[in-house]
This record gives structure tokens, sequence and C-alpha cells, in this order.
């Protein structure tokens, strides 16, 4: 029975880009009625979970931290393609679309899937433990990225308003891409073993307990089948993108929900494999997949969105507010004083999801 429902979900993930690839021709460029934008969000979602099915396959063909990796930069691919395109349609009204969704991302990330890894391990197994190496650089390098893009706009000079100057911001877009290029090299290569999964006694885990490694025939397909997928999801989010921002507006919520509507729908996949990861008491595997895309989220947006803005029309706003820089730093200290120990409680756990239900709270209700 394992084996057929097993089945059923392959061919279903192979028949899903295509089909997906096939709406997008059909409604590119079209004024879709509202029954039609219900049916492209159908398929949107569809393509975002058989794009990370297939990054997962990827994932588990190359190993930790590799596949955390794939995982994470595959996510991201999607969001920034979802920035750009709602910002290129956009125009002024977009100009803290970026900033929106990079936070929201961060938060989600940092406190909500780590979160929610932490106390269901540590439920399940008592405490969640993982290696604090591996982490920390994780949380250092999200910290001091934060702060450069999204912090210190706020208090620039050049430009009016919380904006950066040209210079400022390619020094941002280089010192984002240079941190995460040095991130990934220390991941995968130079320091690997800091960030895979590690048991209760501290002994490093370097191969998987489970399913077989796919095939070489079948992590390609999946790459090609990622590619699909994520062709896919840019171009029908650009289609339903105007019944979004149409549906926040006549909510009466801040146009910042929409960045949290984004960052939501392209995380919740990648909350789902993490948590399957700490069911299994591999927490690191699921902290690298929260603190990876947290660093995805900042070190790819931004140079992308800062060479995106020399031919969009609107304006580029990164700076914080006081209230959402009061929440990051309080979401990096607590993530400091939650790696330090190298292992976590629930309470950890609940006191994350605390912050992000309050990051929530006040984006709705500002």
């Amino acid at each position: 029975m394992i084996t057929k429902l097993r089945a059923a979900a392959a061919q279903w993930t192979v028949v899903v880009p295509v089909v997906s690839f096939v709406v997008l021709a059909l409604t590119w460029h079209e004024d879709l009625p509202g029954w039609v934008v219900g049916v492209v969000a159908c398929f949107l979602v569809a393509a975002v979970l058989s794009a990370v099915h297939h990054a997962e396959v990827i994932a588990h063909w190359s190993g930790e931290p590799f596949g955390s990796l794939v995982l994470a930069v595959a996510v991201t691919v999607i969001e920034v393609a979802l920035i750009v395109t709602l910002m290129a349609d956009g125009g002024d009204k977009s100009s803290t679309l970026a900033r929106d969704t990079v936070f929201a991302a961060v938060m989600i990330t940092c406190n909500g899937i780590l979160g929610l890894s932490i106390l269901v391990s540590a439920i399940k197994y008592r405490t969640a433990v993982f290696n604090a190496e591996g982490t920390g650089a994780a949380l250092a390098c999200i910290a001091a990225l934060a702060t450069l893009s999204l912090v210190l706009p706020t208090f620039t000079t050049s430009s009016p308003g919380p904006q950066f100057s040209t210079t400022q911001l390619t020094y941002a877009a280089t010192a984002s891409l240079v941190v995460y290029g040095l991130f990934v090299a220390t991941q995968t290569v130079r320091h690997r073993d800091y960030f895979l999964p590690v048991t209760p006694e501290g002994r490093v885990l370097d191969e998987e307990d489970h399913v077989s490694p796919p095939t070489v025939r079948a992590a390609g397909l999946s790459l090609l089948l990622l590619g699909v997928a994520l062709v896919s999801v840019v171009g029908l989010a650009k289609a339903v993108s105007p019944t979004i921002e149409s549906a926040v507006d006549d909510a009466g919520l801040p146009h910042a929900v929409v960045g949290v509507v984004i960052a939501m729908m392209v995380l919740l996949p990648e909350t789902i494999a993490a948590l399957r990861a700490a069911v299994r008491n591999r927490v690191q595997t699921s902290l690298n997949l929260a603190l990876g895309s947290a660093l995805a989220s900042i070190g790819l947006t931004i140079p992308a969105v800062a060479i995106a803005s020399t031919w969009l029309s609107g304006p580029l706003v990164l700076g914080l507010d006081p209230a959402h820089m009061v929440l990051l730093t309080l979401t990096i200290v607590l993530g400091t004083l939650t790696v330090i120990p190298r292992r976590a409680t629930p309470l950890q756990g609940a006191v994350h999801l605390a912050v992000l239900a309050g990051y929530v709270v006040l984006a709705v209700n500002p």
C-alpha cells in the first residue's frame, strides 16, 4: 500500500509541472475572470509543492547539507521571482514589497520554522539537539546581512526616506552576495560537519537512515522538472498577483500584508520538510532549512532587487520601521540564546512562536 502511494505521488509530481506550464501558456497576458484566477492559484500551489518535492529528491541524492541548500535556493528563487514580478507591475505602491517580503521570510524562518521544529522534536524526544557551530554561523550571517540591508537604510541621509543611495545599495547587494557565497562554501566544503545532524550524545550523523538515495537518472529528471515548476510558479504568480493585492486592499489591511502572504506561500512546503526532519530527530537539518532560507532570502533578494531597480520606475524602500527593528533585534538575541546550549526544550520553541505571532499581529494591525 505504501509503495503504491509513493508511486502515485511520484506520478503526480511529474504531471503537475508540465500541466502548470501549459496553464501558464494559456493564461499569459490574459485578463482573467475570478473563477479562472482560482484555478490558476490551485495550479500555482501545486507547482510550488512539486518544485519542493523535486528539490527534496535532488537533496536526498546529494546528501546533507547540500540537500538543505538546494531546497533553500529553490524556494528563494521562487520568492525573488515573485517580488520582482510584483514590483514591475506595482509602481510606487510596491516600493516596500522587497523589504516586507524579506523581513517576513526572516521572521517566518527564524521564529516560525525554527520554533516549530524545536517544539516538535523536543516534545517527542524531550530535548532538541543540534550543532551550535553551524547554527551559530548561520545566525551570525543573518544578523549581519539583515542589519546592513534592512536597518541601515532607516538611518542613512544621502537619500530621502528609508532608502539607500546608488552607492550604498551597490555595497549592500555586493556584501549580501559575498557573505552568502562564503556561507555556502563554509557549509558545503570547509566545515561541512558543522551542518550535519547530531545524536543526543554529540555523534555526527553523516548518512541517511531511511530510504535509499535516488538514481542519477531520477535526480536528473527531478532537476529538469524543478526548472519547469519554477518557471510555472513565476508566471502563474504574475497572473494571480493583482487579485492578491486587490483582496488585501478590499479588506482594509496594510499593503505590507502582501509581502507576508508571498513569504508564507513559498515557505509553507519548506516548513513541512523541516517538520519531517524534526520528527526524525534531525533538528540540524530543520535548522539548516530555516536559517539557510532566511540567509538565501537576504543574500539573493537584495542583489536581485538592486539590479531590478535600474529599470523599475518606482523607489526601492528597504529600511524597517522602529517596531520591526525591535522584532528583528529580539529574534537575533533569542536565537543566540537558543543556539548556545546546543539543545533546546519545548519552552524555547514556544517563545520563538510567540515572537512570530507578535509579528503577524503587528502586520495586520500596526
